[in-house]
């Protein structure tokens, strides 16, 4: 396995139809959007989807989920001791940043990718690894619409003489947006966590998947779709480009005033000299 002596870009063009992509948890969990009315879903919703692809090709992960653990630890502390040489190092006084830094980037491919902080109460190590891999906040391409939907539950939560009132509660949706999200894989940061071309194939592919096995109530099966993935990778380890000029080479643009589907938007990818671009449909 040999660390990774090129700079990579990645783009990603995905849709969103009748789901919630990243609910707002301040503003009553409707779909994130910015101050232009713009669809937005974070850099750390994405990450976690990628993360959960990492498990579902059974990489070791740090930072897992409740609901998608591959271990039985219960906290970062608990997954974090469970590394005997981590775990010794964590309860000394004086032990190397840098020693833990590495064996942690050698233990879980999360941490060597995106990084990560590691300070917890009761030890006086407090280490930051940063990752190579970095992700932007996807954006729609045009406005969003939000349908608020209201719901009622009418089945008693406990068990009572009498039928308990209905409560109300909120449901909300995109009916139909194009979002795109850009990234970057830096060469230097990834010889200092060890991060391989291997683990950049990984990543690749978790981004064709990115929404296999992760439905749930407020994204059903089939309600969010990757419809392309580019990906350079220059000659270089600084890269022939910059990322924002790699970047901006993408243009995606609607055809018509109110756009339905993926194919009411016209994709356009303007060649940079030197540099090929591997163009995947999602999956």
């Amino acid at each position: 396995m040999t660390i990774l002596d090129h700079k990579i870009d990645f783009a990603v063009i995905l849709s969103v139809t009748k789901a919630n992509p990243n609910g707002d948890p301040l503003n009553g969990n409707r779909p994130r959007q910015n101050y232009d009315g713009h669809g937005e879903i974070s850099d750390v919703a994405i990450k976690r989807k990628i993360r959960n692809r990492l498990l579902d090709m059974e990489e070791p992960i740090f930072v897992q989920s409740d609901d998608r653990k591959a271990d039985s630890f219960k906290s970062l502390r608990d997954r974090a001791d469970s590394n005997p040489e981590l775990a010794k190092m964590l309860k000394a006084k004086n032990a190397s940043v840098d020693e833990f830094a590495k064996i942690a980037c050698q233990e879980w491919m999360d941490v060597r990718s995106f990084g990560q902080v590691f300070a917890f109460k009761g030890s006086n190590l407090s280490v930051g690894v940063r990752g190579p891999v970095s992700i932007h906040t996807a954006t729609s391409i045009d406005p969003i619409d939000i349908v608020s939907t209201q719901i009622t539950k009418s089945v008693n939560s406990v068990t009572g003489d009498k039928r308990s009132s209905d409560t109300m509660g909120m449901k909300h949706r995109v009916d139909f947006g194009v979002y795109v999200f850009k990234g970057s894989i830096n060469t230097q940061l990834a010889e200092k966590t060890g991060f391989t071309n291997e683990d950049a194939e990984k990543i690749k592919q978790a981004l064709i998947t990115l929404f296999e096995n992760d439905s749930s109530s407020a994204r059903p099966d089939g309600s969010m779709e990757v419809h392309k993935v580019y990906w350079w990778e220059h000659s270089s380890k600084l890269g022939q480009y910059s990322s924002a000029k790699v970047h901006r080479s993408l243009k995606i643009e609607s055809k018509t005033d109110t756009p339905k589907s993926f194919d009411d938007y016209a994709v356009e990818l303007y060649e940079l000299d030197g540099l090929g671009v591997e163009v995947i449909d999602g999956q």
